[in-house]
């Protein structure tokens, strides 16, 4: 193993961008800010109920579908564009272009995994004056079923999690390389790790 890593990939939705900020698109369309957390949540089962059925669909699909179930089928047309655009206007975390640059500073590349189609995820990325590379499987039609990249360590890749959103890791799954408490510190431990195994 070398001193540094060959590229870092970060996740876009929630890791680089919350999605907090979807909530006022919520209430300009008529529907309970609250029922954010239950759109995600039933995004992401359907989701990865069709990886595990091995049925390919994109997220905007899933989206879609996923916001006229918790809406009983209500919801008109044009709230529904309007909250599918506004993944793509999202504001990053405050640290997120903190965290590329240490990266891309140390000569490592900065790659996202983006569930958006190309398209939509360089338009975020612009839209935040984020510099990060988009690789051509962006918008993958198949979904991993874990929270965070667990199947990347078992794939013999090094793993870094960051608490900013859940505070504590899951237990049920296998402990990543390194964690942080935030982008920055986890960049920070990857490269660190890295040098430590290239030492």
């Amino acid at each position: 193993m070398t001193g540094r890593p060959e590229a870092l990939v970060f996740d876009v939705l929630d890791t680089l961008f919350p999605l907090g900020p979807l909530e006022w698109r919520f209430r300009e369309a008529g529907i309970p800010r609250v029922l954010i957390a239950r759109w995600c949540d039933h995004l992401m089962r359907d989701a990865f109920a069709l990886a595990l059925l091995g049925e390919e669909h994109g997220f905007e699909d899933v989206a879609r579908g996923s916001l006229r179930a918790i809406t009983g089928h209500q919801i008109a047309p044009a709230a529904e564009d309007a909250i599918v655009a506004g993944l793509t206007r999202l504001e990053p975390r405050r640290e997120a272009a903190e965290a590329l640059s240490l990266a891309r500073d140390a000569g490592v590349r900065t790659v996202v995994a983006s569930p958006l189609d190309e398209a939509g995820t360089r338009s975020l990325l612009e839209h935040a004056g984020l510099d990060v590379e988009v690789p051509p499987t962006t918008g993958t039609r198949v979904w991993r079923p874990s929270p965070w990249g667990g199947r990347g360590r078992a794939a013999g890749l090094v793993t870094g999690w960051s608490s900013h959103l859940e505070g504590r890791f899951p237990e049920l799954f296998g402990e990543p390389h390194v964690r942080g408490h935030d982008l920055v510190t986890t960049v920070e431990a990857l490269l660190v790790y890295f040098s430590q195994e290239g030492s």
